[in-house]
Parts: C-alpha cells; sequence; structure tokens
C-alpha cells in the first residue's frame, strides 16, 4: 500500500468524484479532498459522515449529529432532507441509486457521549424528496453498498461482525433479510466492519480491529490485506483498479481511548488491484 494523504484524526466516507477524493473527518471536523489541487481540510461547523455523489454531480453528507442530509454549497452543508422525524440517533455511511434515492444509517445510539447500544436503522431519502423508514432492527449500521445491479442492498452491521443483504423492492423498501458475509468467520474473531465497497469481484470490507481490508463474495473471502497496527476504517474505489483506503494510527491506544482523547491520526492509503481481486 501507498500512502496518498494525511493530515486526517478519523476519515469516514471517502468517495472517488471526477479525479478527485473526498472524505469527512468526523474528529477533526473538515471536508477533505483535492478536488482544488492541494490536499486540504476546509473547517465545518456542522460535519457530515457518509458522503455521495447524486446522479447530477452534487455532493450530499449525512450530517452526524444534525439528523439531516446536507448539500455542499462550496462552503457548508445546506440542507438537502430533513430526517428529524425518523431518525433516532446519529447519522452513519450513506449511498445512493442511479435514480437519485438515497440510503443512509440511523445508528440509533451516541457511542461517544456514552448512551447504550440500542438498535438502529435504515432511512430511505427519494429522489423526490420524501423520506422514509427502509428497515429497523439493524446493529449499528455502518457501511452501505449496491450489488446485484442495484437488486441487493447491503449494510455492514459493526456489532454482529458481518454483512447483511436486503433485496430492493421497486418501491425502495427493503425485505429479505439474510446474511450476506459473517466477517468473524471469513477473517477473524476481531474483524468490525466498517466501510465497504462493492466492486465487479466482490465487496472490500475495512474490519477495524480486524487489521485488515477483505474482499468478500457471498459466504466467501476472496484476498485480504493486512494492515499491520492500522485500523482500515473505509474504502473507496475509482472505478478502475484503485483502492482508496483510510487507515487509522491509535497511538498505541485501545479504540475507545484513542477516539475519546482525539488521538487518532489518519492516513489514505492507495492499494492496486486485479481483476481476480488481488491487491499490492
Amino acid at each position: 500500500m501507498k500512502t496518498y494523504a494525511a493530515g486526517m484524526r478519523w476519515g469516514e466516507g471517502p468517495r472517488w468524484q471526477r479525479g478527485a477524493l473526498w472524505l469527512s473527518d468526523t474528529q477533526g471536523g473538515k471536508l477533505w479532498t483535492d478536488h482544488d489541487g492541494p490536499w486540504r481540510g476546509i473547517p465545518l461547523d456542522a460535519v457530515p459522515n457518509g458522503l455521495w455523489f447524486l446522479p447530477d454531480g452534487r455532493l450530499v453528507g449525512a450530517m452526524m449529529h444534525e439528523r439531516r442530509i446536507g448539500v455542499w454549497t462550496g462552503e457548508r452543508f445546506a440542507t438537502y432532507a430533513d430526517l428529524s422525524a425518523v431518525a433516532t440517533g446519529p447519522l452513519g455511511d450513506m449511498v445512493g441509486d442511479p435514480h437519485g434515492n438515497l440510503y443512509v444509517d440511523d445508528v440509533g445510539f451516541a457511542a461517544h457521549a456514552g448512551e447504550p447500544p440500542r438498535p438502529g436503522r435504515l432511512v430511505r431519502v427519494a429522489a423526490d424528496g420524501s423520506v422514509g423508514v427502509a428497515t429497523e432492527d439493524v446493529e449499528f449500521p455502518n457501511g452501505l453498498a449496491f450489488v446485484d445491479e442495484g437488486r441487493t442492498l447491503l449494510v455492514a452491521e459493526t456489532a454482529r461482525q458481518r454483512l447483511t443483504a436486503f433485496t430492493v423492492a421497486d418501491d425502495g423498501a427493503l425485505t429479505d433479510r439474510r446474511t450476506y458475509a459473517d466477517l468473524a468467520r471469513l477473517v477473524g474473531g476481531d474483524a468490525r466492519p466498517d466501510g465497504i465497497w462493492a466492486t465487479r469481484d466482490g465487496v472490500w470490507v475495512a474490519t477495524t480491529t480486524g487489521h485488515t481490508v477483505a474482499l468478500v463474495r457471498e459466504n466467501e473471502l476472496v484476498t485480504s490485506v493486512d494492515t499491520g497496527a492500522l485500523l482500515p476504517i473505509a474504502c473507496c474505489g475509482d472505478g478502475g483498479n484503485r483502492l482508496f483506503v483510510t487507515l487509522a494510527d491509535a497511538q498505541g491506544l485501545p479504540l475507545g481511548e484513542a477516539l475519546a482523547a482525539k488521538a487518532m491520526r489518519t492516513t489514505v492509503a492507495l492499494l492496486q488491484t486485479t481483476k481476480a481481486g488481488n491487491a499490492e
């Protein structure tokens, strides 16, 4: 792996668009990008978690503590959709389809504030602006990705150490819940999936405390990359054979302590992948 960029505290939701990388620094309160040339962090009053680009090219963000989807104006995230009627906790990752429909994690509880764990949900924001609950009872919903040409939505359930699949109905509802990949079995007992990214060869999974970026298909481990002492948070591809992975250095502290002390340091690593799924 080669270092692509540095300077973040906790890099979430990386997205590649028109030759530039974008990501949220949820600990550092910044939006990072090299869209204008040099890699830089833009300070924000309200920070997003998951990011996505709409079909018209606009950047939207799941505003972590505000229960809304924001749209980037170049200076701030103005309100795109109000989720206050359906969201119960902080917002997490987000994914969209070619029609402009968005799915976003409602984590359900604020771990950073010491709230006890409770199930979250997935919220759907339709292209027409309507908002509804797509499914309930998701344990710490995290990374999201479409597979099967959009017919299936995957969600990383961090607490359950697995990727869970749903069939996407014509009206956007999520049905037929099933386990897609048991990461504890396929990767190891410490694997707790965070960000994910779907490719033609499978789904890349950042396993955080599993210290591995793994490529999986349904109930199958294709390949994996050991990240040593670093914690892989999230990942995204560029549409070709490159995979960007955010890697966190906890400075020798347990994950929870490092986050509480804001001691995390994140870099973006670049992996070259092949059609067979191998990476270097």
